[in-house]
């Protein structure tokens, strides 16, 4: 295995995110079934992280996704400009009634022993009609883009979605550029879709491309059929458990230079204790662990890919890196949404050990 080789030439953007946008609906810490307001987030595991990249990190990024002419459609249109993300959109017209729709997420937050719960409405989802020759890669990566990202939220949504990653990842190959892949594992999500065997085999095609994996122990053996350790861990912060795995991907897909993850361990909804870990070309890296006061959990993972794709593409050590990622990650979950509202100082400032205390 070589190192993790990133272009240093100019290019057009730092980072391109293909995925479907959500905008997901927010009640707070009120059941949907006494709900009477919500919040609307525009979000989705992809972009967030091109969002973060761009808001917080002061990186180019952009997006490829669906896009539907109707008034959701201008509501994210809005939402993804203000995070200065350069959108790639394949337009698709509303039939006034039943779509294409720009999908919509339900999550509530949960408080104390009484857990989050999100489902979603992807019916007729314009970002599941996606398909391969529906964006113009050469074009796009001629320009020059650093790093390209995708995730198993997006593969998940059709034959045609995992389809369109891997002849995007192709292209990104051919073109110089990083490919990332979070396995985000969503059973909800699969078992519409065929199920855990069905999540594997497309999963695994996806991955042989990939140069830098995203995923907890939980998304590696049912996103991608890696055996867990005989040994049990001692808890969810263990790191053991999760290198043990390591090996047995690498084995299996040489192409792979770096895997990273998040590890909690939820005593409650608002109170979890966090770290992360890192794993470089055999090397191991593991973050401190911080206790978190969540206000809202949903991106926090998103939040953790950001902060170390930053970290990897600005050059940093790979300690340093990792501790951006576990630093942006937690900060994250102190605000309402799926995008960051971070500024790059205080993610800084959390990864050297700053603290809660009041800046004046």
């Amino acid at each position: 295995m070589t190192v993790l080789s990133i272009r240093q030439d100019p290019c057009a953007l730092d980072f391109l995110a293909l995925g479907a946008i959500v905008h997901r609906l927010d009640p707070g810490v009120v059941p949907f079934r006494k709900a009477r307001s919500f919040d609307i987030h525009v979000s989705g595991g992809e972009y967030n992280v091109a969002a973060a990249l761009s808001d917080c990190f002061r990186l180019r990024t952009g997006i490829a996704s669906a896009m539907v002419r109707y008034g959701i459609g201008e509501l994210v249109q809005t939402r993804v400009r203000e995070t200065g993300v350069t959108p790639f959109y394949k337009w698709f017209e509303h039939d006034g009634v039943r779509g294409p729709n720009i999908a919509t997420v339900y999550s509530d937050r949960g408080h104390g022993v009484r857990a989050p719960v999100v489902f979603y409405n992807r019916a007729n989802e314009a970002g599941a009609l996606l398909k391969p020759g529906d964006f113009d890669w050469p074009k796009i990566f001629a320009a020059g883009v650093r790093w390209f990202h995708s995730g198993g939220i997006f593969a998940a949504l059709s034959n045609t979605t995992s389809e369109l990653i891997v002849e995007a990842m192709q292209a990104a190959k051919v073109h110089g550029a990083i490919n990332s892949f979070d396995l985000n594992y969503r059973a909800k999500l699969w078992a519409s879709a065929g199920g855990p065997e069905r999540s594997r085999k497309v999963v695994r095609r996806i991955v042989s491309n990939v140069d830098v994996l995203i995923g907890n122990e939980e998304d590696l053996q049912n996103g991608l059929g890696i055996a867990g350790p005989d040994v049990a861990s001692k808890s969810s912060l263990d790191p053991d458990t999760f290198f043990m795995m390591i090996d047995r991907v690498v084995e299996q897909f040489p192409n792979i230079k770096l895997v990273a993850t998040t590890l909690r361990e939820v005593h409650s909804t608002n109170r979890h204790d966090w770290a992360a870990v890192l794993w470089l070309d055999g090397e191991k890296f593991v973050s401190p662990t911080c206790q978190l006061d969540i206000l809202d959990r949903i991106g926090g993972g998103d939040g953790f890919a950001s902060g170390l794709i930053y970290g990897l593409l600005t050059g940093r050590s790979p300690e340093e890196a990792l501790r951006l990622g576990w630093a942006h990650g937690a900060l994250l979950t102190s605000f309402h949404g799926d995008v960051t509202m971070s500024n790059l100082e205080e993610v800084e400032a959390f990864a050297k050990g700053g603290t809660a205390r009041v800046q004046r």
